[in-house]
């Protein structure tokens, strides 16, 4: 008994869960969830995503979690990913499809090619970030439900179509979590009605305008928007919500794998 029992010990001492994928020698290759900021020279901006990400680390201990920029604030994402090892999810902290997510994006993670990568898919659209929005016009004590308001949601712009349809797609969430209230969008730059014609539009059905925030921290197109209506949210920022949401891209992205083990490193797929 003594003998089969000390095998017995060593063979389960070789046991390995195959839901914990392990590197060489035992480390943690859990893959590390990048999140891609845009970049500022607004230091609000980064101080916003830095609490953003904290949120991110407390919901889910353990997880790996960094942070790159597309340009204007250090780290840049090639540096982020020139450090890492193993596989890694890119998290663009963006709101819609565009030129960053198509093409940037993409492009850079393709350089690193001593990293497999997957590229989740934007924020935007989807429920949570039409939950912080409420959130935040309600802490701004705009009333966005009360009868006679109308709601502009401010965003960068695009020239990207596809931008501009998931912009259109949130409005539509939040509407719906209004109870119907008017939401139509208005943008900083790029195609589309601006903030003031959006604004000018809903004050010609005889609503009063007020401006939700669609942009994930602040900048310049955020504080722009934000001077045309005098009923104005603050930026969506570190709302639990989105750093749910966050959270929900990594895994979408994981759970899209398609013999994604086999790739060879540097090999970057997008999760839409």
């Amino acid at each position: 008994m003594t003998e089969i029992t000390a095998q017995l010990s060593t063979q389960l001492s070789r046991v390995r869960l195959h839901s914990r994928r392990t590197a060489p020698g035992g480390a943690d290759r859990t893959p590390t969830l990048v999140a891609v900021a845009h970049g500022s020279r607004d230091p609000r901006a980064l101080a916003t995503v830095t609490a953003l990400l904290d949120r991110v680390r407390a919901q889910r201990p353990g997880l790996p979690v960094r942070l790159g920029h597309i340009e204007l604030n250090a780290p840049l994402l090639p540096d982020v990913l020139a450090r890492l090892h193993g596989d890694a999810v890119l998290v663009p902290l963006l709101l819609s499809r565009g030129y960053h997510v198509k093409h940037d994006i993409p492009a850079m993670a393709a350089a690193a090619s001593h990293v497999r990568t997957r590229i989740a898919a934007p924020l935007g659209p989807h429920s949570l970030l039409a939950e912080a929005l409420h959130a935040r016009l309600t802490e701004a004590g705009t009333r966005p439900g009360a009868p006679g308001t109308g709601i502009v949601l401010a965003a960068a712009g695009s020239r990207d179509p596809d931008s501009a349809a998931d912009t259109a797609r949130t409005a539509r969430l939040l509407s719906a979590r209004l109870g119907g209230t008017p939401v139509v969008p208005g943008y900083a730059a790029g195609a589309g009605a601006t903030v003031e014609e959006a604004a000018d539009g809903l004050r010609t059905r005889g609503l009063r305008p007020v401006l939700a925030s669609y942009f994930t921290a602040p900048g310049r197109f955020a504080t722009a928007s934000a001077a045309v209506l005098e009923a104005a949210a603050a930026p969506l920022g570190d709302h639990p919500a989105l750093a749910r949401l966050v959270l929900h891209r990594y895994d979408q992205a994981l759970r899209s794998r398609t013999g994604s083990d086999h790739k060879e490193a540097g090999a970057a797929t997008v999760a839409v």
